[in-house]
């Protein structure tokens, strides 16, 4: 590996930016590409496929064989609101292999009692996120009712580009979120970026089932990443 594209991997993984070392199979030169990053051709369909996967693979584009070695920052879930959902997703989204942090200022409800094994933070969303920054490998999910602490902790999570964003509530309750948020400077389509009512629609009624909806919609929403914009908008042919 060239010298030089080994500094520019280690800080790329450094900053919890996602990367994969490009290499051409018949003459052994490589690259970095970051993700975003414009790649033409067939190579570049198969290296959004393996930003999508995380999976690092030989594969045949544009005529030669390519060794894609993908580095992906480990994905997170920060739950606000250490409540019965968060009790039964905490563990199953630890289970999937994410990374899992709960935050709430009420400490009757963030104890490690509550959620062993589980980075915990008692104290304002805020005053969290300042310290260990949102990015586009967080999932940030909403679920304490109380506009005092998910407000902050929604605004932080679409200002950083979160990939997944998703909010506790029924629809009226979402509309009054839709107006602070707009009145605190958002548009519309960052707004529209929040999941809400929050989960996929599984009929689900209890905590648990609550969580499952939710975790599986923010996988969905991880193995998808970037495909969004490329699919037609409901009533025009694909």
């Amino acid at each position: 590996m060239d010298p030089l594209h080994l500094k520019k991997l280690n800080a790329a993984r450094r900053q919890r930016h996602a990367v994969v070392l490009v290499t051409n199979v018949d003459d052994g030169r490589d690259r970095i590409v970051l993700e975003g990053d414009p790649v033409a051709g067939e190579l570049g369909e198969a290296i959004g496929r393996a930003f999508r996967s995380g999976r690092s693979a030989l594969v045949e584009a544009d005529g030669q064989a390519w060794f894609l070695n993908v580095h992906l920052p480990p994905a997170r879930i920060v739950v606000i609101g250490a409540v019965h959902i968060s009790q039964a997703l905490a563990p199953m989204a630890r289970i999937a292999g994410f990374d899992v942090e709960i935050i709430d200022p009420r400490t009757a409800f963030a104890s490690p009692e509550r959620f062993p094994d589980t980075a915990l933070h008692a104290d304002w969303p805020q005053n969290v996120i300042e310290d260990h920054p949102l990015d586009a490998y967080t999932a940030l999910v909403a679920v304490t009712h109380d506009p005092k602490i998910d407000d902050p902790a929604l605004a932080a999570a679409l200002a950083s580009g979160c990939f997944y964003i998703g909010a506790l509530g029924s629809r009226k309750t979402h509309a009054k979120r839709v107006e602070r948020l707009r009145e605190a400077g958002f548009t519309g389509a960052q707004i529209d970026t929040i999941k809400a009512p929050i989960g996929l629609d599984i009929g689900a009624a209890s905590p648990a089932e609550i969580a499952v909806s939710v975790l599986a919609q923010i996988i969905r929403a991880l193995r998808t990443r970037g495909l969004e914009e490329a699919r037609p908008a409901k009533g025009e042919a694909a």
